[in-house]
């Protein structure tokens, strides 16, 4: 049996890639307008980042990591997520020295062990950004700012920012002890899940999408009778400045998010043209992680998109932009013109035109074959006859005709014509045939 890729992950193929790549290319085109920079971390972290990052009673660190000891006896996981990743590297390299607030970006492999299904593997990608050194809820609208500013470069429509307060650590700790204290007596009516989380992190709970367990949730306690003043005084600033900016909102009690690390405002961004499965990324603030870390406390705020199912997901009119230029086919018509069609490749490629030369020595009918399998529009043609006018002969596939060209006009002519094609979204080839 030949090997295959482990479960969980796959391979990422053309033309898919182009896809990807066209994405990350808004990625980082979009968040370097707001002042964002790319950090790349490790994939490799000490275990004990996550279980006090992230959280001992999440379900990232209670069931999802991949955790093994390397030859020294030493705790290491595959990073599940790329915060508390950013905050070390943060920490560790001073960056606080620099002058706030520290504007950080990534684009990356994470890893968590769960059960594949359509859209989620054990290796996934993210998209982050991170925003370290400001408290106001200025930088809070600012990054929504941005996020909705992306999702429309990916051409998604129907945009709605979701988002609630969750408090500072105090609120929490006082939500947490009354909503555990409300569900003790249903305890033995909650799943499995839900009963490790009334011990852990019973805010978790208010996530639960089982019917029954939402039915126990009504009459709970509410956070917003928890929040401190400044808390208030911070979420309804926000707002105000999402009203200002007319960024379509609607506030959602019970989101919570999973995550121990967040504080004050967590959010998702959501597309009504998805369906019941509508949140395309989440994030919120996380004032206390840097000081969970061993470091000094430094107001945060970030992100993370699933960079699989966001792909998954793109509205077809920006998956159609994405094919890129179509290719040039060179085709010497006998073995003796291969080195002039190399050098008229190599012509095409330096004004800027994506040119296959056949070397493959096969008949000009089965080439011409390939050529239209490979989706060309032109191919040229180098024979005895064009070789001794110093000519070639160009076939447009598009519309059935071809005509002689100098050769050293080849370059411009070709990418006239590719230019006009590409300009116009209704020709053959700009549509992705």
């Amino acid at each position: 049996m030949s090997l295959r890729n482990v479960k969980g992950t796959r391979d990422l193929l053309p033309p898919e890639t182009a896809i990807w790549q066209a994405v990350e290319d808004v990625v980082r085109r979009v968040f370097a307008l707001y002042g964002y920079h790319e950090i790349r971390t490790p994939l490799l972290e000490d275990t004990e980042l996550f279980v006090r990052g992230v959280g001992e009673g999440t379900d990232i660190v209670g069931k999802e990591m991949y955790t093994f000891e390397d030859r020294k006896g030493r705790s290491l996981t595959l990073r599940p997520e790329n915060t508390a990743a950013v905050a070390r590297a943060y920490l560790q390299h001073r960056l606080q020295d620099q002058p706030p607030p520290v504007k950080l970006f990534y684009v990356g492999p994470q890893f968590r062990y769960e059960r594949p299904q359509r859209g989620r593997y054990r290796q996934f990608h993210q998209i982050g950004a991170e925003l370290i050194g400001d408290e106001g809820p200025g930088s809070d609208a600012e990054l929504l700012l941005m996020l909705v500013r992306f999702l429309r470069e990916l051409e998604f429509e129907s945009l709605t920012v979701r988002l609630n307060t969750v408090g500072d650590a105090a609120s929490r700790s006082r939500f947490a002890a009354a909503l555990r204290e409300f569900l003790l007596p249903q305890r033995d009516a909650l799943g499995e899940d839900s009963r490790r989380r009334l011990d852990s992190n019973p805010l978790r709970i208010l996530d639960t999408k089982v019917a029954a367990e939402r039915e126990l949730l009504v009459g709970a306690p509410r956070l917003a009778d928890f929040l401190g003043e400044d808390d208030r005084r911070h979420f309804s600033r926000l707002l105000e400045l999402l009203d200002r900016w007319r960024v379509p909102y609607e506030v959602d009690d019970g989101l919570v998010r999973g995550l121990d690390y967040y504080t004050r405002t967590v959010f998702e961004i959501a597309s009504q043209d998805l369906g019941a499965q509508d949140a395309i990324l989440g994030g919120g603030r996380y004032d206390g992680l840097t000081r969970d870390l061993g470091g000094p406390e430094v107001p945060g705020i970030g992100f993370a998109i699933g960079q699989d199912r966001l792909v998954e997901v793109l509205p077809e009119s920006f998956r159609q932009r994405c094919a890129g230029a179509p290719p040039v086919v060179v085709v010497p018509v006998g073995e003796h013109h291969q080195e002039t069609c190399l050098a008229l490749g190599e012509r095409l490629r330096d004004a800027g035109v994506v040119a296959l030369v056949e070397l493959s020595g096969r008949s000009v009918k089965a080439a011409l074959k390939a050529a239209d399998r490979q989706q060309a529009r032109f191919v040229v043609l180098l024979g005895d006859d064009e070789a001794a006018q110093s000519t070639v002969t160009v076939r447009d596939f598009a519309r059935g005709e071809q005509a002689p060209v100098a050769q050293d006009r080849l370059a411009g002519w070709l990418r006239e014509r590719l230019d006009r094609v590409e300009g116009d979204p209704s020709s053959t080839v700009a549509a992705g045939r």
